[in-house]
Protein backbone atom coordinates (compact mmCIF):
# COMPACT_ATOMS: atom_id res chain seq x y z
CA UNK A 1 0.00 0.00 0.00
CA UNK A 2 1.32 3.45 -0.88
CA UNK A 3 1.79 5.74 2.09
CA UNK A 4 2.68 9.40 2.25
CA UNK A 5 4.85 11.43 4.54
CA UNK A 6 3.84 14.55 6.30
CA UNK A 7 3.79 17.60 4.09
CA UNK A 8 7.10 18.68 2.66
CA UNK A 9 7.31 22.44 2.20
CA UNK A 10 9.25 23.55 -0.88
CA UNK A 11 10.30 27.15 -1.48
CA UNK A 12 11.47 28.58 -4.81
CA UNK A 13 13.02 32.01 -4.45
CA UNK A 14 15.09 34.30 -6.65
CA UNK A 15 16.93 36.41 -4.10
CA UNK A 16 18.27 38.89 -6.66
CA UNK A 17 21.88 38.46 -5.64
CA UNK A 18 20.93 39.44 -2.06
CA UNK A 19 20.56 43.07 -3.09
CA UNK A 20 17.35 43.47 -1.08
CA UNK A 21 16.74 43.68 2.68
CA UNK A 22 18.62 40.63 3.95
CA UNK A 23 17.17 40.79 7.45
CA UNK A 24 13.64 40.89 6.05
CA UNK A 25 14.54 38.03 3.74
CA UNK A 26 15.81 35.87 6.59
CA UNK A 27 12.75 36.57 8.75
CA UNK A 28 10.47 35.79 5.82
CA UNK A 29 12.10 32.45 5.06
CA UNK A 30 12.29 31.42 8.72
CA UNK A 31 8.58 32.19 9.07
CA UNK A 32 7.79 30.11 5.97
CA UNK A 33 9.91 27.26 7.41
CA UNK A 34 10.65 25.36 4.19
CA UNK A 35 12.08 21.86 4.24
CA UNK A 36 13.71 22.47 0.86
CA UNK A 37 14.64 25.87 -0.57
CA UNK A 38 15.48 26.15 -4.28
CA UNK A 39 17.30 29.44 -4.62
CA UNK A 40 18.19 31.43 -7.73
CA UNK A 41 20.84 34.18 -7.87
CA UNK A 42 22.64 32.82 -4.82
CA UNK A 43 26.36 33.60 -4.33
CA UNK A 44 28.45 32.24 -7.23
CA UNK A 45 31.63 34.32 -7.31
CA UNK A 46 34.44 35.23 -4.90
CA UNK A 47 33.83 33.66 -1.48
CA UNK A 48 30.76 31.80 -2.69
CA UNK A 49 31.18 28.86 -0.31
CA UNK A 50 31.26 31.06 2.78
CA UNK A 51 28.49 33.30 1.48
CA UNK A 52 26.20 30.37 0.64
CA UNK A 53 26.84 28.89 4.10
CA UNK A 54 26.07 32.26 5.71
CA UNK A 55 22.83 32.49 3.72
CA UNK A 56 21.82 29.00 4.84
CA UNK A 57 22.63 29.84 8.47
CA UNK A 58 20.57 33.03 8.32
CA UNK A 59 17.62 31.03 7.01
CA UNK A 60 18.02 28.23 9.58
CA UNK A 61 18.96 25.68 6.90
CA UNK A 62 22.01 23.85 5.55
CA UNK A 63 23.62 23.79 2.11
CA UNK A 64 22.92 20.69 0.04
CA UNK A 65 24.43 21.70 -3.30
CA UNK A 66 24.97 24.64 -5.61
CA UNK A 67 26.60 28.03 -5.69
CA UNK A 68 29.32 28.48 -8.27
CA UNK A 69 29.15 24.93 -9.75
CA UNK A 70 25.44 25.49 -10.56
CA UNK A 71 25.93 29.11 -11.63
CA UNK A 72 24.05 30.63 -8.69
CA UNK A 73 21.42 27.94 -8.18
CA UNK A 74 21.44 26.66 -4.61
CA UNK A 75 19.55 23.89 -2.81
CA UNK A 76 19.13 24.28 0.94
CA UNK A 77 17.43 21.81 3.27
CA UNK A 78 16.16 21.60 6.82
CA UNK A 79 17.65 19.03 9.16
CA UNK A 80 14.69 16.66 8.66
CA UNK A 81 15.79 16.09 5.06
CA UNK A 82 18.67 13.69 4.39
CA UNK A 83 20.64 14.53 1.26
CA UNK A 84 21.74 11.28 -0.38
CA UNK A 85 23.47 12.54 -3.51
CA UNK A 86 23.98 15.84 -5.31
CA UNK A 87 25.12 17.03 -8.72
CA UNK A 88 25.18 20.17 -10.84
CA UNK A 89 24.90 20.84 -14.55
CA UNK A 90 25.71 23.82 -16.73
CA UNK A 91 23.91 24.68 -19.92
CA UNK A 92 25.90 25.38 -23.09
CA UNK A 93 27.36 28.87 -23.09
CA UNK A 94 26.16 31.39 -25.62
CA UNK A 95 29.02 33.86 -26.24
CA UNK A 96 28.28 37.19 -24.63
CA UNK A 97 25.63 35.76 -22.29
CA UNK A 98 25.60 34.60 -18.68
CA UNK A 99 26.43 30.95 -18.13
CA UNK A 100 23.40 29.20 -16.62
CA UNK A 101 22.88 25.89 -14.86
CA UNK A 102 20.89 23.78 -12.43
CA UNK A 103 21.41 22.06 -9.07
CA UNK A 104 20.07 18.59 -8.19
CA UNK A 105 19.68 16.98 -4.75
CA UNK A 106 18.41 13.44 -4.13
CA UNK A 107 16.57 13.81 -0.82
CA UNK A 108 15.29 11.20 1.64
CA UNK A 109 12.59 12.01 4.17
CA UNK A 110 12.21 10.61 7.70
CA UNK A 111 9.88 7.76 6.69
CA UNK A 112 12.12 6.75 3.76
CA UNK A 113 10.24 8.54 0.98
CA UNK A 114 12.53 10.02 -1.67
CA UNK A 115 12.50 12.68 -4.35
CA UNK A 116 14.90 14.79 -6.39
CA UNK A 117 14.80 18.52 -5.70
CA UNK A 118 16.01 20.66 -8.61
CA UNK A 119 16.70 24.38 -8.83
CA UNK A 120 17.22 26.20 -12.13
CA UNK A 121 17.36 29.67 -13.63
CA UNK A 122 16.81 30.05 -17.36
CA UNK A 123 18.16 32.80 -19.60
CA UNK A 124 16.59 36.20 -20.10
CA UNK A 125 17.45 35.96 -23.81
CA UNK A 126 14.41 34.65 -25.75
CA UNK A 127 16.65 32.99 -28.33
CA UNK A 128 18.79 31.15 -25.79
CA UNK A 129 16.05 30.20 -23.31
CA UNK A 130 14.12 27.52 -25.28
CA UNK A 131 17.17 25.29 -25.75
CA UNK A 132 17.96 25.55 -22.03
CA UNK A 133 14.40 24.51 -21.19
CA UNK A 134 14.67 21.56 -23.58
CA UNK A 135 17.99 20.52 -22.03
CA UNK A 136 16.56 20.75 -18.52
CA UNK A 137 13.52 18.72 -19.56
CA UNK A 138 15.83 16.02 -20.95
CA UNK A 139 17.74 15.90 -17.66
CA UNK A 140 14.52 15.60 -15.69
CA UNK A 141 13.33 12.79 -17.96
CA UNK A 142 16.40 10.76 -16.94
CA UNK A 143 15.23 10.66 -13.30
CA UNK A 144 13.15 7.78 -11.97
CA UNK A 145 12.33 9.34 -8.61
CA UNK A 146 9.58 11.94 -8.23
CA UNK A 147 10.86 15.45 -8.98
CA UNK A 148 10.11 18.90 -7.66
CA UNK A 149 11.58 21.81 -9.60
CA UNK A 150 11.89 25.39 -8.42
CA UNK A 151 12.74 27.69 -11.29
CA UNK A 152 12.95 31.24 -12.48
CA UNK A 153 11.82 30.47 -16.01
CA UNK A 154 12.18 34.07 -17.20
CA UNK A 155 9.06 33.39 -19.25
CA UNK A 156 5.35 32.97 -18.67
CA UNK A 157 2.87 30.08 -18.94
CA UNK A 158 2.21 29.18 -22.55
CA UNK A 159 5.78 29.88 -23.65
CA UNK A 160 8.02 27.19 -25.14
CA UNK A 161 10.08 27.04 -21.93
CA UNK A 162 7.02 26.62 -19.74
CA UNK A 163 5.54 23.94 -21.99
CA UNK A 164 8.86 22.05 -22.01
CA UNK A 165 9.00 21.92 -18.22
CA UNK A 166 5.37 20.96 -17.78
CA UNK A 167 5.81 18.08 -20.19
CA UNK A 168 7.38 16.07 -17.35
CA UNK A 169 5.98 18.07 -14.45
CA UNK A 170 2.81 19.99 -13.69
CA UNK A 171 2.20 23.58 -12.71
CA UNK A 172 0.07 23.55 -9.53
CA UNK A 173 -1.09 27.11 -10.25
CA UNK A 174 -2.49 26.23 -13.69
CA UNK A 175 -6.15 27.21 -13.84
CA UNK A 176 -5.87 29.58 -10.88
CA UNK A 177 -5.93 33.35 -11.08
CA UNK A 178 -2.38 34.31 -12.08
CA UNK A 179 -0.26 36.04 -9.44
CA UNK A 180 2.81 37.94 -10.62
CA UNK A 181 6.05 36.66 -9.11
CA UNK A 182 8.08 39.53 -10.60
CA UNK A 183 6.01 42.55 -9.57
CA UNK A 184 8.13 45.04 -11.49
CA UNK A 185 6.83 43.62 -14.76
CA UNK A 186 3.60 42.10 -13.49
CA UNK A 187 4.63 38.69 -14.87
CA UNK A 188 4.48 35.19 -13.43
CA UNK A 189 7.91 33.83 -14.29
CA UNK A 190 8.77 31.84 -11.15
CA UNK A 191 7.19 28.54 -10.12
CA UNK A 192 7.44 25.27 -8.28
CA UNK A 193 6.76 22.47 -10.77
CA UNK A 194 5.68 19.16 -9.28
CA UNK A 195 5.86 15.54 -10.41
CA UNK A 196 2.48 13.90 -11.01
CA UNK A 197 3.28 11.31 -8.34
CA UNK A 198 3.31 14.04 -5.68
CA UNK A 199 0.17 15.39 -4.07
CA UNK A 200 0.01 19.18 -3.82
CA UNK A 201 -1.60 20.19 -0.53
CA UNK A 202 -1.01 23.92 -0.91
CA UNK A 203 0.54 26.43 -3.30
CA UNK A 204 0.98 30.19 -3.04
CA UNK A 205 2.99 33.21 -4.02
CA UNK A 206 4.00 35.19 -0.94
CA UNK A 207 3.20 38.84 -1.63
CA UNK A 208 3.77 40.87 1.52
CA UNK A 209 5.61 44.14 2.26
CA UNK A 210 8.47 42.08 3.72
CA UNK A 211 8.69 39.94 0.58
CA UNK A 212 8.78 43.01 -1.64
CA UNK A 213 11.55 44.52 0.49
CA UNK A 214 13.60 41.32 0.43
CA UNK A 215 13.89 40.78 -3.34
CA UNK A 216 12.44 41.94 -6.65
CA UNK A 217 11.00 38.41 -7.04
CA UNK A 218 8.34 36.98 -4.73
CA UNK A 219 8.83 33.59 -3.09
CA UNK A 220 6.73 30.64 -4.26
CA UNK A 221 5.76 27.96 -1.73
CA UNK A 222 4.36 24.49 -2.38
CA UNK A 223 3.32 21.95 0.24
CA UNK A 224 3.59 18.45 -1.20
CA UNK A 225 3.19 14.86 -0.04
CA UNK A 226 5.72 12.34 -1.27
CA UNK A 227 4.88 8.63 -1.76
CA UNK A 228 7.15 5.92 -0.49
CA UNK A 229 9.35 5.08 -3.44
CA UNK A 230 11.32 1.94 -2.55
CA UNK A 231 14.66 1.22 -4.15
CA UNK A 232 14.65 3.14 -7.44
CA UNK A 233 17.25 5.06 -9.35
CA UNK A 234 17.88 8.68 -8.45
CA UNK A 235 20.68 9.93 -10.66
CA UNK A 236 21.15 10.35 -14.39
CA UNK A 237 20.93 7.24 -16.54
Amino acid sequence: MTTTVSRLRVLSYNIAGRRGDRAAQARLVRDLAPDVALVQEAPRRLGWRYRCAALAHAWGMVVAVGGMPAMGNLVLTSLRVQVVRTWCVRFPLTPGRHLRGAAFAHCRLPDGAELVAVGAHLATDPVERPSQADRLRALLDELDLPVVLGADVNDEPGSHAWRALTGRLRDPAAGLAPVATFPRSGRRIDAVFVDGRLTVAGYRVVDTPAARAASDHLPVVADVEVPRSGQVRAGPR
